[in-house]
């Protein structure tokens, strides 16, 4: 089979890959509409017209019809509109402090968690309901997270509008008809209100929009934001707390394989070039953004896929672009009234637009999206600063660090139009999404990566030759050798030098990249400049760090030692 079809294989995660029956829509297209048995609110309202999952077909009717800002595109997909949300509302989103998630979950300075009581969630959770229970029609989707079939979540998504029905259509994993016939009762549930705000006198509350997780009750409520998003990562959330629990770690990654069975997982914060160098056409594509790692490999946690779409071109994003057909949502887009041509450079209602599909939808993705233990762990820094090195091979303890640390530094403008390096950490690579302490996903795959054999690596994707402003934006096609030298396994075999504060395992030559940008400070011809430059980036390391210095892994605390001895030293 060649790169460029659909890959399937059967539900197992051994590098041999076999084709098997691809996943087919139309086992779920003939499940007859019935009525699921859903826990309504104690104002013994019902549901009065459930709609339950439905084919897009069906669905695109729906948000024509009936929803205000919804258009089929020149390609066949669905446009429509998030309101006045056009992101994530993360100042808005609550977890329930209680007996379940007290002791277990990370509170605090640097936590995404900001605590509610159970009272609170259910005055939300009744206003939510209510209001849905009010409308003419609801739609009901029961679907799965996991491709790990001992590991699947059976989650219900309850929503008011066929845009929201849609989007979980694409994003979580279609079940077939034997499976929806006997889903019985879910392990967690949203209720999504959308646009129906939450009372602001209600305690907790900050603002019309609340984003509210019961772990205990196996529940979540949206109030007052339309943007999809929220629930995919309200679900990220849920499995980064459900997971852990079954020793399995959940991951906010990208993930490829090669042709012989090698798995490499890609970690990197926005502007990093995540998506771009985890997708590769001569490898397998197993997921974009969520992933679990078992005693049995990985596993895509998700059924689709939610790529930017902001100067979106056929000729930098071709699968991207191709994706975007009949059944994908285009979210927030503006395009010609006439032609129906979406304008992918138009910012003019937001930056962050968006696609959501299902994954098959890509050329060379697997299918079932699972795979065999990772070889390669790959965290990517886009340094603005220009200190770090292209590549650096790391140490376990490193990797714990910067993985921990989640570093990248892009360019942020400033109000008299100067522009200057602005260091972003976030935990783990996704913070916003985290219910334990970073150190235990940290410590996790620590022991994962040991117990397989993977190796760490920190590749910069971001400048060299001095910072932003003075030197230049190491080239893609330099990264992609790099990139190409991790999968093949010969940058393990070059000889290396460990670079000064950071520590960094640097390798003497890469096949077909310069040898001099290796080492940053050759490609400095201000050495003194380089030398501050780099001391202010460790700086900048180590007060970030200080968030997790006080948190103990391991009765001797000796673990926590070494991640710390493994930050720079200035």
């Amino acid at each position: 089979m060649a790169f460029g079809e659909t890959k399937t294989q059967p539900q197992t995660q051994t590098p041999e890959v076999v084709p098997a029956k691809k996943y087919d829509q139309n086992d779920v297209d003939k499940v007859s509409h019935f009525t699921p048995t859903i826990c309504v609110s104690d104002s013994a309202l019902k549901f009065t017209n459930v709609l339950y999952n439905l084919t897009p077909a069906e669905l695109y009717e729906h948000a024509v019809k009936y929803e205000k800002g919804s258009f089929i595109t020149s390609t066949g997909a669905l446009a429509t509109r998030s309101g006045a949300k056009t992101g994530r509302s993360p100042r808005d989103k609550r977890v329930v402090k209680d007996a379940t998630t007290q002791d277990d979950l990370w509170w605090g300075k640097g936590s995404p968690n900001i605590e509610m009581d159970e009272h609170t969630f259910m005055i939300n959770r009744e206003r939510a309901v209510d209001y849905l229970n009010c409308l003419d029609k609801v739609f009901v989707n029961d679907q799965f997270l996991n491709w790990d079939s001992e590991n699947k979540i059976k989650v219900r998504i309850v929503s008011a509008r066929a845009y929201h029905s849609l989007f979980m259509h694409n994003m979580c994993i279609r079940p077939t008809k034997e499976e929806l016939e006997n889903f019985s009762t879910p392990d967690f549930t949203i209720y999504n209100a959308g646009k129906f705000p939450c009372n602001r006198y209600t305690h907790y509350m900050t603002s019309s929009t609340s984003i509210d997780l019961h772990i205990a009750r196996k529940e979540m409520v949206i109030l007052g934001t339309m943007y999809a998003g929220e629930m995919k990562k309200g679900l990220f959330s849920v499995m980064h707390y459900l997971m852990p629990k079954r020793q399995i770690l959940s991951l906010h990654s990208g993930c490829n394989m090669g042709k012989s069975g090698d798995v490499a997982l890609f970690f990197g914060l926005s502007g990093t070039g995540k998506t771009t160098l985890s997708t590769d056409h001569n490898r397998y594509l197993i997921g974009d953004d969520e992933h679990c790692w078992s005693d049995k490999g990985v596993s895509n946690i998700e059924g689709g896929c939610y790529a930017k779409c902001i100067d979106l071109s056929r000729e930098k994003e071709p699968d991207i672009w191709n994706a975007i057909k009949f059944g994908a949502v285009l979210e927030n887009v503006v395009f010609d009234d006439y032609t129906r041509l979406v304008n992918y450079a138009d910012k003019s209602v937001t930056e962050n637009t968006r696609a959501a599909y299902p994954i098959e939808f890509i050329p060379n993705a697997l299918i079932p999206c699972v795979g065999p233990h990772p070889k390669n762990v790959i965290l990517l820094a886009c340094d603005a600063f220009g200190v770090l090195p292209p590549v650096s091979k790391l140490n376990l303890a490193q990797t714990m660090y910067h993985f921990i640390s989640g570093y990248t530094a892009l360019v942020a403008g400033t109000e008299d139009g100067i522009k200057e390096p602005t260091a972003t950490f976030s935990a783990c690579f996704g913070a916003a999404f985290l219910m334990l302490h970073p150190t235990k996903y940290a410590a996790m795959l620590a022991e994962k990566m040991q117990t397989h054999g993977a190796t760490g690596w920190l590749v910069n994707t971001g400048w060299s030759g001095g910072s932003y402003g003075s030197g230049s934006r190491i080239k893609l096609a330099y990264t992609r050798k790099i990139i190409d030298a991790i999968h093949s396994g010969s940058l393990l075999k070059t000889e290396y030098k460990k670079t000064k504060v950071f520590g960094l395992e640097i390798p003497s030559e890469v096949e077909e990249v310069p040898s001099e940008i290796l080492d940053p400070v050759n490609t400095w011809s201000d050495k003194n400049a380089y030398n501050e430059t780099l001391m202010k980036l460790a700086g900048l390391f180590k007060n970030n760090f200080e968030t997790f210095t006080n948190y103990q892994i391991g009765e001797d605390n000796k673990l926590t030692e070494e991640i710390l001895a493994a930050g720079p030293h200035c």
